[in-house]
């Protein structure tokens, strides 16, 4: 842990997640900065611009709300909609392993730029947006749901922290493509995220807290003791896109600018990578949970199964004679037949 100074460790670099707080103002929050995570997912996926725009600020959303998890879990988030960009998933594994993928109607999606409408809330449309928490084991499994109603994802992760977790929050995110090697180059797809919530400790802040957290939704809570916050959600609002998704500007130096005065100290960086969970044996799993008629419909003549996975798009071709054999030895060994039995 440091002080955000000048001098300080610059904590640069991409792939990252950057933990910091404020204490004179009861804030905590975290920066993220993705770059080769998420252009390997879009270049994988060769999105038109305007989805990979969407599922971009969607991916670096997830880190900045999925990183908050310890040691092991996942966070998704998952939109539903009727809009050209119908479907995001993205995975956030902990401690550091991120992927995501969209669903898009091409023709609506076309549609909608020829009218102009090219924000993200407009692409989306009216659905909702689930996020859910599954930390495996023995803990339970958690779901919030938000309406988009043609909103940002901003305002939506406002939306759900003022109505579900009852948290004065603030959200900024941002993409952009950086161009590489000059005018004839290409260009390589960043994303950035700024996350600020309100935590007061003092008895007078904890008060305040315990009312409608208006700050959360970018109107000023009464009294005296919503300063703090106001004064914190205001500076946050200053950031801009660019500065985001600059390489050349360290998140701490960021967080120096805006803090300073306050005194802001950040913590250790968490790396991010992009990483795919599918595997053979995850695939074997999926396909148990079909009749066996229904895996025979779904073999070719050569008598195997091919499967793509939508995050990575790495093709699985599998005998369809193997993944039977596999089966049955699975459901064996799950009834105790499979092995030696206690006297």
């Amino acid at each position: 842990m440091t002080d955000a100074r000048q001098d300080a460790p610059s904590f640069d670099g991409d792939d990252m997640v950057l933990p910091f707080t404020v204490e004179g103002l009861d804030v905590r929050g975290r920066v993220v900065r993705l770059g080769p995570a998420v252009d390997a997912v879009l270049a994988r996926h060769g999105y038109p611009p305007a989805v990979s725009r969407v599922l971009g600020e969607a991916m670096a959303l997830t880190v900045l709300l999925g990183s908050s998890l310890k040691l092991e879990g996942r966070f998704q988030l998952q939109t539903r909609s009727d809009g050209p960009v119908n479907m995001l998933v993205v995975d956030f594994d902990a401690p550091d392993r991120l992927r995501g993928c969209a669903r898009f109607d091409g023709e609506a999606l076309a549609a909608a730029l020829a009218a102009g409408e090219t924000s993200t809330g407009a692409l989306l449309g009216a659905g909702h947006m689930a996020l859910t928490i599954d930390q495996g084991g023995h803990a339970s499994r958690y779901q919030g749901l938000t309406p988009l109603e043609g909103k940002s994802l901003e305002a939506c992760a406002h939306a759900y922290f003022r109505q579900s977790e009852q948290i004065p929050t603030f959200i900024r995110l941002a993409f952009g493509e950086e161009m590489v090697g000059g005018p004839q180059g290409g260009g390589r797809y960043r994303a950035g995220g700024l996350m600020l919530q309100y935590l007061p400790r003092s008895p007078e802040r904890l008060r305040q807290a315990d009312l409608d957290p208006a700050g959360a939704s970018g109107a000023d809570a009464p009294g005296d003791e919503s300063d703090a916050w106001t004064e914190a959600r205001l500076l946050a609002e200053t950031t801009e896109a660019h500065e985001l998704l600059d390489p050349g500007l360290p998140a701490s130096r960021l967080l120096y600018r805006l803090y300073h005065e306050r005194g802001v100290r950040v913590f250790t960086p968490q790396p991010v990578r992009e990483a795919c969970r599918c595997s053979r044996e995850r695939i074997i799993n999926m396909l148990g949970s079909f009749s066996p008629a229904e895996r025979r419909d779904m073999a070719a003549d050569d008598g195997r199964i091919g499967v793509t996975c939508e995050f990575c798009s790495r093709r699985y071709e599998l005998e369809l004679a193997q993944v039977e054999a596999e089966l049955a030895a699975a459901a064996m060994a799950a009834s105790g037949e499979g092995g030696e039995r206690s006297p």
